[in-house]
């Protein structure tokens, strides 16, 4: 839900959402309803923004948004028993990756510190990481063709 912010920014859960697509798009509107149950009807909420959930990083830009089953499971544990006095939090889910685009979470926010890294794995990956900071983090996703072959279905 950041995917218009330039590469070069650690964006943050607090920040305006930037949705480089439709299916960004629902995120938003998913977390807005998040934020209404917890308003309305005093309910604990705790939305997860999840990186690209893999096995491994399999292309460049997972360097940066890669998030590992181990970090998958780590992050909806400390979810799931956060103090039911917490109203809302949002957090980026993504593993400790030396390149990546997201502010990881306060302990504050959630108790869990991540710890796979995709560096580990980038001498495996095809491809150039993107090195222009000036560029969006959503890469190819941000394009207007993007979205528009989804809309000529």
């Amino acid at each position: 839900m950041s995917g218009f912010y330039s590469a070069g920014h650690l964006t943050g859960p607090q920040e305006p959402a930037r949705p480089d697509g439709l299916y960004g798009v629902s995120k938003v509107a998913v977390e807005a309803l998040g934020r209404l149950y917890a308003d309305k009807f005093d309910l604990s909420v705790i939305c997860l923004r999840i990186g690209s959930f893999e096995l491994m990083p399999t292309e460049p830009r997972h360097l940066a948004t890669w998030l590992s089953p181990r970090d998958a499971v780590g992050y909806i544990r400390a979810a799931l028993t956060r103090p039911p006095s917490t109203r809302f939090v949002t957090a980026y889910a993504v593993s400790a990756n030396t390149r990546r685009f997201w502010k990881l979470p306060d302990a504050s926010e959630l108790a869990y510190v991540p710890v796979d890294n995709a560096e580990a794995h980038a001498a495996d990956i095809p491809g150039d990481f993107p090195t222009d900071p000036t560029g969006v983090q959503a890469g190819l996703y941000a394009e207007p063709e993007f979205t528009l072959k989804h809309l000529r279905s």
